[in-house]
């Protein structure tokens, strides 16, 4: 006899799917299309965080996807509340995250009549999501959610989307709660192991690149006990550099924007190139041109959760179906015979990593590498770091330590206005962990995409740090504007608000810094004020990055 199950409506079964895979956090802007599933949420042990706008929702659930490896989730109302969420969808693609969006739709028999917010979701998100489904019915919605889950987080992770009609929501129904679905994770047979470790004893110049998702503590110890076994350098993508411990001997610095020209140099000159969790890109390879394209480059190793990318421009001698934790479980007693060639080599490398990432004192009156330095001597180890796109995250990515515990929560896709919501979402994820500091680094431009979000964290008791680097202009713009057209100022200028004044009228503690002496003290009244705090750092005028300002760069030009 088939058991009986308690009628329940769509919306409750819905969340009740949400707390059998595991989901404590829900991220969205309330709308009308999904109130029977807000409804469930009234008496369900989710948190739903309240958000000021769609694209801040996405962005706090992608950036809790990021975070904790497990799909981030959240709810927008159709047609204008969805698309504001497509930004975030975009960087969860890119960034391979696991995410699974809901949007409440027009009721099912308002379909195709041009009705009130009605849009077409999979020919608005097909591009930009590993899957696209609307629940017609609400006897199916375990199955379908349970398919969502498993599809965000398997393979190479990314976005799903499901659509919610209003109607289908109130549908009372009697069905059984769906079991998770199993994510595998892949393997290293001992024949590949025995090829790896062929390689590794025939290169001279080997490089490990490590990168992606689906990176866990356990993969990250074992890579790194295997890398320093080898004295193997090690270097990681773009915005990746929490997946190594910046300690260790065998780290060298990143590749993508900002990086050292040592790095690039590196990579240029190796016989072997080990990738974990990612394929050689575009932003890595500095578009295409630090690995010759035409069969002459190194010997390549490819640890990937999915099967090889399609069309790749570097093809891979050994692929290996392996997230990076299977991969980790087949190297980490893989040792070497003998004393390896490329020792001296490494020890060469990580010396000019820890040179470039040491602040050089300038007399600006706000010095940001002293800023910096300072940061990051007084930061806990398990810190969460989260910034946006431009060039403020320079300062972030180069004279911050990532060590073992501290995240860095970034969009790779280069994407303006995440670090104010990943921000919040770090210390919404971190349920277990309520003392954990999060400190968001925000250029002028990228702070008011989303500056918004600050009510939110104040909403929710959440206590972020937020630096603001005011130079009244988007500074990677006007960096290639005068490399490209210097003097000619266009589009690239800011008018901006007093930041510290706009934090105090959210309740935020503000305050506004225009000397690196000021700083410290200023540091320390923020983190006791108990509340969301900014920091406001007047940069001197004509900074761009690093080293870099107006001047120079005009310069430089008048040189060529």
């Amino acid at each position: 006899m088939t058991p009986q199950h308690p009628a329940r409506t769509g919306g409750q079964v819905l969340i009740d799917q949400l707390i059998r895979h595991g989901v404590d956090t829900v991220y969205g802007v309330p709308g009308e299309s999904y109130l029977a599933a807000l409804d469930a949420l009234h008496d369900a042990p989710v948190r739903m965080v309240v958000c000021r706008h769609e694209g801040g929702a996405a962005y706090m659930a992608e950036a809790h996807g990021k975070l904790t490896g497990r799909p981030g989730v959240c709810f927008t109302t159709r047609g204008p509340g969805a698309t504001n969420a497509l930004v975030a969808l975009h960087t969860a693609h890119q960034d391979a995250t696991p995410l699974v969006l809901f949007i409440g739709l027009v009721p099912r028999g308002h379909t195709h009549r041009d009705s009130f917010q009605e849009l077409d979701l999979r020919a608005t998100f097909g591009t930009n999501a590993k899957l696209v489904e609307t629940i017609d019915d609400a006897a199916r919605i375990p199955e379908h959610v349970a398919r969502a889950f498993a599809v965000a987080g398997s393979g190479r992770p990314g976005p799903v989307v499901l659509g919610l009609p209003e109607d289908m929501l109130t549908d009372t129904v009697q069905v059984p709660d769906a079991t998770p679905l199993p994510v595998p994770a892949g393997a290293v047979s001992a024949t590949e192991r025995d090829r790896l470790a062929a390689l590794l004893g025939a290169a001279e110049r080997p490089l490990l690149l490590l990168g992606g998702s689906r990176w866990t503590d356990r993969a990250r110890a074992d890579i790194r006990e295997w890398a320093e076994a080898w004295s193997l350098p090690v270097t990681v993508d773009f915005r990746c550099q929490d997946l190594v411990d910046n300690d260790s001997e065998s780290y060298i610095g990143a590749l993508g924007y900002g990086r050292a020209d040592a790095v690039a140099e590196r990579i240029r000159g190796a016989d072997l190139l080990i990738c974990v969790g990612t394929a050689p890109g575009d932003v890595c390879t500095d578009g295409f041109t630090l690995l010759p394209t035409d069969g002459t480059g190194p010997r390549l190793v490819q640890a990937l959760p999915a099967p090889q990318p399609p069309a790749p421009l570097y093809p891979a001698d050994l692929a290996l179906l392996a997230a990076p934790e299977a991969f980790g479980t087949a190297v980490r007693g893989l040792l070497p015979d003998t004393a390896v060639p490329w020792g001296v080599r490494t020890k060469q490398d990580r010396a000019a990593h820890l040179e470039f990432r040491t602040p050089v004192p300038d007399d600006d009156p706000l010095d940001l590498g002293a800023v910096f330095a300072h940061l990051d001597a007084r930061l806990s180890h398990d810190t969460v770091v989260t910034f946006g796109a431009g060039n403020h995250a320079v300062w972030a990515q180069r004279f911050l330590t990532y060590r073992d515990g501290r995240r860095q929560l970034a969009p790779r896709n280069g994407s303006m206005g995440y670090g104010i919501p990943a921000a919040v979402a770090a210390v919404a994820a971190a349920i277990a962990e309520p003392g954990r500091q999060v400190v968001s680094v925000a250029g002028d431009g990228c702070f008011l995409m989303n500056g918004q979000e600050l009510a939110t964290a104040v909403a929710q008791g959440a206590a972020p740090l937020v630096l603001v680097l005011n130079n009244s202009t988007y500074g990677t713009i006007r960096q290639h504007q005068e490399q490209s057209y210097p003097g000619r100022v266009s589009g690239t200028g800011l008018v901006n608000p007093d930041f510290a004044a706009l934090a105090r009228a959210f309740g935020a503690h503000g305050e506004t810094v225009t000397t690196h002496d000021a700083f410290p003290a200023a540091l320390e009244r923020s983190l006791a004020s108990g509340t969301a705090a900014l920091i406001e750092l007047k940069v001197t005028e004509g900074l761009l990055a690093p080293g870099v300002t107006v001047d120079s760069l005009r310069e430089e030009h008048q040189h060529v």
